[in-house]
């Protein structure tokens, strides 16, 4: 991979770790309850399951996926049945004033950490993005598991950076929205983009 190939996988690749989705809004909704760093930990979760990801994609067997309708729909179904399972506990949450004294009542970080990983595993397009996206950056006349070792650690590491920049917007939003009647409507706008992601991933197609 030469440098002019890494110079256009970099925006690109940032772009897409920037894109609005269910990971994102968890970490903007952990980061206004239970403060960034709280937040980038559990950010952790979301990493692991790209990490398998890039490795699927690595060896080819995410072909396998992107060849199986069956497998196709599994997944899928059972990623927006989570989201909505999401949706809705974000839309009971109860109103309450966010400080110390509250954490006790919220999920720990273990919790928050499994929920980044469900929702990232479930998706079957991200790993249909790392199918397509990384390999076009790939040098084919070059060994290949060192490529995609560069590329795939570059792409949690610029996933780290928007899990903090999403946790910073949080953490802003969290100081804005003190109130109870604020904290409804956060948590109610969280259920319901949440509600709309597994809608939109019921509606994906798998690619030809």
């Amino acid at each position: 991979m030469d440098t002019a190939t890494l110079l256009l996988f970099l925006p690109a690749c940032f772009a897409l770790n920037l894109a609005p989705g269910p990971n994102n809004l968890l970490s903007l909704r952990n980061a206004s309850q239970q403060g960034l760093r709280t937040a980038c930990l559990a950010g952790t979760g979301r990493l692991l399951a790209f990490t398998f990801m890039i490795a699927l994609a690595a060896t080819g067997l995410a072909a396998v996926l992107q060849a199986s309708e069956v497998a196709f729909q599994l997944i899928k179904t059972a990623g927006a049945l989570y989201l909505f399972v999401l949706a809705v506990r974000f839309w009971r949450a109860p109103a309450e004033a966010l400080g110390p004294e509250a954490s006790g009542r919220m999920l720990g970080l273990a919790g928050l950490a499994r929920q980044e990983f469900l929702v990232a595993a479930g998706n079957p397009k991200a790993i249909l993005i790392f199918t397509a996206f990384l390999p076009q950056f790939v040098d084919t006349s070059r060994p290949l598991a060192a490529q995609f070792l560069v590329l795939g650690a570059i792409f949690l590491v610029l996933e780290w950076v928007a899990i903090g920049i999403y946790g910073y917007l949080g953490l802003k939003l969290g100081q804005w929205f003190r109130r109870p009647s604020s904290q409804r409507l956060f948590n109610r706008g969280c259920g319901a983009l949440m509600a709309l992601a597994g809608a939109g991933l019921l509606m994906a197609r798998r690619q030809a």
